[in-house]
């Protein structure tokens, strides 16, 4: 075994000893980082034999040592991905995760079928899937609202780097953009529903994640994301599109609450890629 191949056996087996689930993935997803690389490029110096110098050795043995301590690995490489993007996230903003992403294929088709829709995220976070829907969906009209202030900050750096239009509102998302009030064709929402008092297990978003983004003011989880869906009912035209991320335990609750408001029709809940129950979507009546 060569030396690199070595170095991220080790780097690999401390990371599973301290419980991180992707121990290789993320061993050399730091080496990427520490080296100023990418992961094709350690693929390549691993099967050439090649090592980094010992700066580099540095970065990586510290950036090791604070993965064991369970913080996330995208706050060490600064960056998470979404769909097509490289969003850059830390603390303060909640980071995205791969299961989202099926909300931006549920609005696809309705969003293909408007020459210019007008599209709203509510609960922006790192902007994740409003920046997602512009740079798929150019000729949408993008607006996002995010309360935390931090968050917000973190969207709006995003779309500036990324240079896509998107208006960024650091606002409450339950009373955001009134003058986009019945002219809105797609609501998009990944509201915090984890139950009051349900503390996630995994450190990485127990002790990282900001307690705003998670929980949904509730025993059940769902006061925050019904409000969310109240408000996306007074956004949106009749026969407009919302579509929600729900914690899998929520697959039959969060639809059937829906159904009791009487705003929607259509409602129908979604599997991830995993199989399990991810998010709702309903018209406006």
């Amino acid at each position: 075994m060569n030396e690199l191949r070595l170095l991220l056996r080790d780097a690999s087996l401390r990371l599973s000893h301290a419980g991180v689930g992707s121990p290789d993935t993320d061993a050399i997803a730091l080496l990427a980082h520490a080296w100023s690389t990418d992961v094709a490029e350690v693929r390549r110096a691993e099967v050439l034999g090649r090592v980094p110098d010992g700066v580099v050795l540095q970065r990586f043995s510290a950036l090791i040592d604070e993965r064991a301590t369970r913080v996330p690995l995208q706050h060490l490489t600064g960056r998470a991905a979404f769909r097509h993007l490289e969003l850059a996230v830390g603390p303060g903003v909640f980071v995205p995760r791969p299961e989202t992403e099926i909300l931006v294929d549920l609005v696809a088709p309705t969003l293909r079928s408007i020459a210019a829709p007008v599209v709203v995220d509510l609960c922006a976070g790192s902007g994740a899937l409003a920046l997602a829907v512009k740079d798929e969906h150019p000729s949408a009209a993008v607006y996002a609202a995010e309360l935390s202030p931090d968050a917000c900050a973190w969207a709006q750096a995003n779309r500036d780097r990324l240079g896509l239009d998107v208006r960024i509102r650091c606002e409450d998302a339950l009373t955001a953009f009134p003058e986009l009030e019945g002219q809105v064709d797609v609501v998009l929402s990944n509201p915090p529903y984890i139950p009051v008092g349900m503390v996630p297990i995994d450190p990485e978003v127990r002790d990282h994640d900001p307690q705003i983004a998670l929980y949904g003011g509730s025993e059940d989880g769902l006061r925050i994301p019904l409000q969310v869906a109240e408000r996306a009912a007074q956004l949106l035209r009749p026969g407009g599109l919302v579509v929600m991320e729900h914690a899998s335990s929520q697959g039959d609750s969060l639809p059937a609450r829906l159904s009791t408001q009487g705003l929607w029709d259509d409602v129908a809940d979604h599997r991830d890629l995993t199989a399990l129950p991810r998010a709702v979507s309903a018209r406006r009546r």
